[in-house]
């Protein structure tokens, strides 16, 4: 009998849409071997689409759909980006109701969905970070002591936020000012970030048939200010897997890329950011719930390492059930 999978999508942040396209590429995915059921997830109620586009009602107390009481789910296939997909809140809903979710834990999930205390955690355990500085909404901060301590040009990031939404990068003190106000609209706290002129790259770390594997590299190259929304989504990128680099910046690169993996404690698929010079590598950010299209980097990536996007989602389904 095959089993009923749930296909999380939606949420509560800036990602809405691209989650909702990312599941609807795992369902195409997973439709012949599992009974997909598309679950939305909205701030106020939560709905099984079926296949007519109808909204069924879900009775969050339990995750029942009130119109099909006898449907129970073997597992969650978390197709969420952003909250609260990525930052624990999902996670924590389905293990009180011992249903499997796809992906990190609860608690790994909150941490790196923080890029505040997720930088702090890796620095802390030998990830070269670059310099930063964080301020809150709830705080006042002084513009002149910030562009003392990291200098200008920097970033400006939401510390909960993806797909650099609420990420700016500011020249001078009067654009600090501005990106510090708009960020702060999509979370309470930010972090402020020293500039590094570098080469990018993007690794996929992902558990595999039970091994934890580094995927092929990818360089990251814009003619964008940098890996914004726009180059993430808009074609407005080339992103080159696998990356043409030395033997020993690709022994480096998955070194750290696997460190990380296993110091967060990860689970399923990740992908991690970097920046890298003459100074060394410098860690940016990890996803738990990257991008899941075909065009996505750790679909691309996991295509070179000869992995299908369906292997990759099947994978995922049996490792989460099996870790309850």
């Amino acid at each position: 009998m095959k089993k009923n999978i749930g296909i999380l999508m939606g949420g509560f942040s800036s990602e809405y849409e691209i989650s909702i396209k990312s599941a609807e590429v795992v369902y195409q995915a997973l439709k012949s071997d599992f009974n997909c059921h598309k679950i939305l997830v909205e701030r106020e109620n939560w709905y099984l689409i079926d296949k007519m586009h109808n909204k069924l009602k879900i009775n969050q107390s339990n995750f029942k759909v009130e119109l099909m009481p006898e449907l129970n789910f073997d597992c969650m296939f978390n197709a969420i980006h952003g909250s609260p997909g990525e930052d624990g809140k999902i996670q924590d809903y389905f293990n009180k109701l011992k249903i499997p979710v796809t992906g990190s834990g609860a608690r790994e999930s909150e941490l790196t969905f923080d890029k505040i205390e997720c930088n702090k955690f890796l620095n802390l355990n030998g990830v070269k970070v670059p310099n930063s500085v964080s301020v809150s909404i709830k705080k006042e901060y002084k513009i002149d002591e910030i562009i003392r301590l990291i200098n200008l040009p920097c970033f400006v990031k939401a510390s909960k936020s993806g797909s650099s939404y609420g990420v700016f990068k500011a020249y001078n003190k009067n654009e600090l000012e501005l990106c510090i106000t708009k960020s702060l609209e999509f979370d309470e706290k930010v972090l402020i970030e020293e500039f590094i002129d570098g080469n990018e790259f993007s690794v996929g770390v992902i558990t595999y048939n039970g091994d934890v594997i580094v995927l092929p590299i990818t360089e990251i190259k814009t003619e964008n200010d940098f890996f914004d929304f726009e180059a993430k989504y808009k074609g407005q990128s080339d992103e080159i897997t696998p990356a043409d680099i030395s033997v020993k910046l690709k022994k480096n690169l998955r070194e750290i890329s696997m460190k990380i993996y296993k110091l967060l404690r990860l689970k399923g698929y990740s992908r991690s950011e970097f920046i890298v010079n003459k100074d060394g590598i410098f860690f940016l950010e990890v996803n738990t719930v990257p991008g899941l299209s075909e065009q996505s980097i750790l679909p691309q990536q996991a295509k070179h390492a000869k992995i299908s996007l369906k292997n990759l989602f099947v994978n995922s389904i049996y490792e989460s059930i099996n870790k309850i």
